[in-house]
Order: structure tokens, then sequence, then C-alpha cells
């Protein structure tokens, strides 16, 4: 049996993880000749690895550790589980206290009559569960014609081949059949990127109703269920205009499309809320959950559903499930996480300390720095677009994502994690780091775009696409 000792050299580890692990997203090969990066330990806001640096982690892990790094209090209630119930199924009419817990806890967080929880092991799975799930709500109640799903595109829901088609990423798209028949793609509200010279309201506005030009189109007895997360995470932090989801609202009551608010990255106090759709003012019929719902301590996902859908539901056999649903250590992670998100008052901490601090360090920087082109945020989520000419919100004339991966390595150069999506750099803290942190991150952050920029200039790439 192979031990890994905490731990052998950079060089070592780097060539094991070469030799036989394969990332998810990666060009193996490259990343095989470059040598991954080891993380070893983490703690509040920072990680470190293996060659002893104190990386800070701008994008909480995969937009999930929301609660911060080594919080004992989680490890211990995974420990308790582990003694007490280490795993059992839910099938077979069979339950637990965790997922009964759990699942309670939920409909007492969740808004309006989303009073119901179907477990799942991650968002991608949830995702996959939604879709069994409208289409059977609605043949359950003798329209199984009305089956088809829209969805927007760049909008990102999971990458099985069903969570994987309801996400409108073409790069996605073209390997592995997808999208599955039944799935199609509106246009995102992203003005920042294709508002033109609308104003986001307009914009908003006309996003919107392609969705009722797609339901017509296809034909509103067709039409099952529209999902779109309140706030788009990874296609770049698109915060829709205020305009938009109140259109879509209206859209979806008119022709009894249910709605499908995807609320892996939103939720659990991402917005400033419980929920993005508290926030943007949806009112959902199915909440998919996932990474903040155990701040990435444990895998755990799954759907919050409306009375509704649920009796239909219920009145059936449900023929779908997984192994994991409602683990039972997975729902004691769950579980303690909300207890520190609540008892921490961690959402007042978004409100009336990170969530100012984040965005007028940002705001600074975006008028001030000349490689920022402009803001989107929503309470501890926010992207910032590179552009080569920001009055004009230009492109750059060099192949989309080449100035944002610059200056992403730039970003871990400097010892600071910012994503990048395209041109534009993604920042999703945890949820409890501080205004002392939060300056750290900035300083790091403007080193980061000023070498950015300093080397755009020396390769002659400041250039807008004609």
């Amino acid at each position: 049996m192979t031990t890994i000792t905490n731990h052998l050299p950079t060089t070592e580890l780097q060539a094991l993880d070469a030799a036989h692990h394969m990332h998810p997203f990666t060009t193996n090969d490259e990343l095989a000749a470059k040598g991954a990066r080891v993380i070893t330990r983490a703690k509040g806001v920072y990680l470190t690895d293996s060659d002893g640096n104190e990386i800070l982690d701008g994008m909480a892990g995969l937009w999930c550790v929301n609660v911060g790094y080594g919080r004992e209090d989680i490890v211990n209630a995974a420990a308790r589980q582990m003694l007490e119930l280490p795993y059992y199924n839910t099938f077979f009419m069979t339950t637990h206290v965790p997922a009964i817990a759990l699942a309670n806890e939920l409909a007492k967080l969740a808004p309006d009559d989303l009073n119901h929880v179907f477990f799942a092991g991650s968002g991608s799975e949830a995702n996959d569960t939604n879709i069994r799930m409208v289409r059977t709500y609605w043949a359950q109640k003798g329209q199984p014609e009305k089956s088809h799903i829209i969805s927007r595109k760049n909008a990102y829901h999971g990458s099985s081949v069903g969570s994987g088609s309801l996400g409108g990423m073409t790069y996605m798209h073209e390997q592995g059949g997808m999208p599955i028949p039944g799935i199609h793609h509106i246009g995102q509200p992203d003005w920042w990127a294709e508002g033109s010279d609308h104003t986001p309201e307009a914009f908003g506005l006309a996003r919107a109703q392609e969705l009722e030009a797609k339901i017509l189109e296809l034909g509103a007895d067709k039409v099952a269920a529209f999902i779109g997360e309140p706030v788009q995470g990874a296609g770049g932090v698109i915060v829709p205009p205020s305009t938009y989801w109140p259109e879509i609202q209206r859209i979806c009551d008119k022709y009894d499309v249910l709605i499908i608010a995807d609320e892996v990255i939103c939720g659990f106090g991402r917005t400033g809320n419980w929920f993005g759709s508290q926030t943007m003012g949806i009112k959902p019929h199915i909440m998919t959950i996932a990474k903040g719902l155990s701040s990435g301590y444990a895998p755990i996902g799954g759907s919050i559903v409306c009375d509704k859908v649920a009796e239909v539901i219920g009145a059936c056999e449900f023929n779908h499930g997984y192994t994991y649903s409602g683990h039972p250590v997975c729902a004691a992670v769950a579980l303690e996480n909300l207890r520190i998100l609540q008892e921490e008052n961690v959402i007042d901490h978004v409100n009336n300390v990170a969530g100012p601090a984040l965005k007028s360090g940002l705001e600074k920087l975006a008028a001030e720095h000349p490689l920022v082109g402009g803001l989107n945020i929503s309470g501890m989520m926010a992207s910032l677009p590179l552009s080569p000419h920001k009055e004009s919100r230009a492109k750059f004339a060099s192949d989309a994502g080449t100035v944002g991966f610059m200056c992403r390595e730039r970003c871990f150069a400097n010892n600071l994690i910012m994503r990048h999506v395209g041109d534009r750099m993604i920042i999703s803290p945890p949820l409890v780091i501080t205004a002392e942190e939060i300056d750290v991150f900035m300083t790091r952050a403007k080193k980061a775009l000023d070498e950015t920029y300093t080397a755009l200039k020396e390769q002659d790439m400041l250039k807008a696409a004609s």
C-alpha cells in the first residue's frame, strides 16, 4: 500500500500526481510538464503549499469554503457521526437521524413553501435529479409532452451528461454528446460584454424576453422548466440587471413553467442572504444546493422542492436516487456548518463587514486601475472584467482568456488565488474573511494586476479586438 507522509519533496509529489492522477478541466499532459501546485494544509482564509508558501484563498476553494478552513467543530461532528453511524442508505423505506435533521433545518431556512429536500452528492447530481423530477412532475399531471427545459448560454449547472447539458458552455458540449434532447439555451444577461449601447435595464428586459420567445417557439405545452443561477458564477460572476429576474418570473408564471434556481454557488450567504433567490426576488419551485451547504468539508448536494411539486412526486414511486443520498456523515457536517453560519452571524458579517470592505476595495481598483474595465459584485462574489480600453468595454485582440490567464499566474506568484474566466478575474473568498484580510487581498490583487499590465505593455498586447 502506498502511503505519503506529510510530506515528500514537492518534485516527488508532482511526479506521483502526474503519473496517476487525472485532473478535472485540465490538459493533463501540460500539467504534468509544468507540475501541479501541491496544497498541504489550510487555516482560516489561507492555504499552505508544499514549499511553505501561505496563499490567500480568494476563491474559497471552488466557491464553497464559506466558514473558512480548519474548523475543529466540523471535524468533531464528522468524527462523532462516523463512530455512531458511518453510513446507511435512505432507500427501502429507511432513514436516519442526520438526514431527517438536515432536511428539517433546510426547510426552515428556505423561503416560502420550499419544504422538501431530495439529497444528492453534488450540485451536478442534484441538477440531474431536477431534470428527472420536473419531467416526472408534468407526466404525473397528464402532460408528458411538457418535458423541455430552457437554460442560458454560458451557464454552468454541473459537468455530468444531464447537468452539463443544462449548462450552456459550448466547449463542454463539444465532448460527450451534449446537450441531451429537450434542453435549449437563450442569451445570458451579461450587460458588460454583450449590452452594446443599451442601458443595463433595457438589456436585462430584452434578454429575459428571449425566454418568452423560446417558450412560444417550442409551445408552452412543451416547456417544463427554466433553470438559472441567481448570479451566474462560473460564467464570470454575471450579476443580471435589475429588470431581468422580475421579467423571467412574470413569463414563467404566465406560461406555467417551473423555475429551478441553481443556488449551488449563491446559496448559504454568498450574496448576503441565505439564498440568492431572496437577493434577486425569485420565487423558485426547486432550488439546487451544494458547495456552501457543507462549506466543502464533505460532498453533499440536493434539491429543495416546493409543496406543489413534492405532492405530485410523493404520490408516485420516483425511480431515482443515489447510494450517498443523505449520507449520514455528510449530513452531520452540513448541520454543523449551518449551525456555525447561524450562531456566528456570518450573514450579518457579510452584509456589515466583509461585503462592504470587499466592494469598497474592488470599486477603487475598478475606478483607478487601467486594466480593469468594470466591476460585477453581489455580496461576496465578484468579477473584474479586464479590458485594453475600459471606457468602451473593449475586448482584447488576443484569444479570449489569454490576458486572464496571465493575470491568474501573477496572482499565484504573489500568493493570491483569483480565478480567471476568460478575461475576467473572479473573486469569491470565504464569507468569514476579515476587513484586515481583505486589505491583504487588495494589496496582492493590485500587485498582480500591475505586473500583468506591465507585461502586456512590454509584449505589445494592449490592443482591442477590431
